[in-house]
């Protein structure tokens, strides 16, 4: 079974913030961020395969926003442009900030329940998937 699930963010929250947030509330075991859009006044995105992380000051379109969703962690990948319309992409980290809107469409998959575990290999927490049924 899936469970649908959409939020709009005001201007001030801080995305991946209010998005865990949200997950708790709603108690999601296992979740795809399906979609996003809106504007941010500013963005912290970590890069591919690093640890440094790109500051962007706004304002920015959320260009793309999808991921997976657990209660303890989101993997959420972002695109957006500013306002030339340069496009800068990565992993959602703490501080990106609305700055007008956000909405949000979400799906909850109810027969499976995701986890984060760290992976010697990639040196990450990556994604563990248990079959409820």
């Amino acid at each position: 079974m899936i469970t649908p699930y959409a939020k709009r963010l005001l201007k001030g929250d801080d995305l991946r913030l209010s998005l865990l947030a949200f997950i708790k509330l709603n108690n999601i075991q296992s979740g795809s961020l399906l979609t996003g859009v809106g504007c941010l006044s500013e963005a912290k995105i970590r890069l591919a395969n690093e640890q440094k992380i790109l500051y962007l000051a706004g304002p920015l379109e959320i260009i793309s926003l999808s991921g997976t969703l657990t209660p303890k962690h989101v993997h959420i990948h972002i695109s957006v442009a500013d306002s030339e319309g340069r496009v800068y992409g990565g992993h959602l980290v703490p501080g990106c900030i609305v700055s007008y809107t956000v909405e949000l469409c979400m799906l909850e998959y109810n027969n499976l329940r995701f986890e984060c575990e760290y992976d010697h290999q990639t040196g990450f927490d990556e994604l563990v998937i248990f079959n409820n049924e």
